[in-house]
């Protein structure tokens, strides 16, 4: 699941980081409104963390304009601002919630999970196709009712891909998604295949059906 954090406090947002990556959730960081738009048009996101301060302006622009070009990222404006009329605001232009600073970084995670299950997952914990089952509350893959032993790229290629299941995703989208945006340290699209191949032997090593199809010049799609 991936993360963009528009926070101007550097320290903060590094806690951020580094709590929420323990949490194996890919994150990027924007410190004022000008970045976390360039970053929301190139980039989708699973939730935003939203402050409402910023150094060039209103953190509710980025939320106007998310809202105007339909995006569907689950937002949660994070601000000092604990008044009823800043959190009145956030809420009309459609955030999904509000946190007040100072926070816990555990009900921080609980509200992330909680934003992503309702806008990604109906609300459910456990995504089931087929044999193959992915508990996203406890990060695990279980086929036939057994835990796969799945490494946390394979855990988040077939979330991905079960997210995205009966579309084509493309190796580009694949890399963008397991790179966590930092696609400079890749020289070409050969881990995406590796970590292709290494989820479907694994899955068949578990008795799952082949699901996850090569589409030749196009990507890979997860049919069911």
């Amino acid at each position: 699941m991936k993360v963009l954090i528009v926070e101007d406090e550097v320290e903060l947002s590094k806690s951020m980081v580094t709590y929420l990556k323990g949490e194996s959730y890919s994150c990027e960081v924007a410190h004022d409104i000008k970045t976390a738009m360039q970053k929301t048009e190139s980039f989708d996101y699973d939730c935003i963390l939203l402050d409402i301060s910023l150094p060039d302006g209103n953190g509710l622009t980025v939320l106007r304009e998310l809202k105007a070009n339909k995006r569907t990222e689950g937002v949660i404006i994070i601000s000092a601002k604990d008044s009823i009329d800043s959190r009145i605001a956030g809420l009309n232009l459609g955030a999904d919630d509000y946190l007040p600073k100072p926070f816990h970084f555990s009900e921080l995670r609980a509200r992330i999970a909680a934003v992503i299950r309702r806008r990604r997952f109906q609300g459910n914990t456990i995504l089931t196709v087929a044999e193959v089952s992915i508990d996203t509350s406890a990060k695990v893959i279980t086929v036939n009712d057994k835990a796969l032993d799945s490494t946390r790229k394979e855990y988040d290629l077939l979330l991905y891909l079960v997210i995205n299941k009966n579309r084509v995703v493309s190796k580009n989208a694949i890399a963008e998604h397991l790179s966590e945006g930092d696609m400079d340290v890749f020289d070409n699209f050969d881990f995406v295949y590796t970590h292709i191949k290494n989820l479907k032997k694994k899955l068949s090593q578990a008795g799952a059906k082949d699901l996850i199809k090569s589409i030749y010049g196009m990507g890979y799609k997860l049919e069911v």
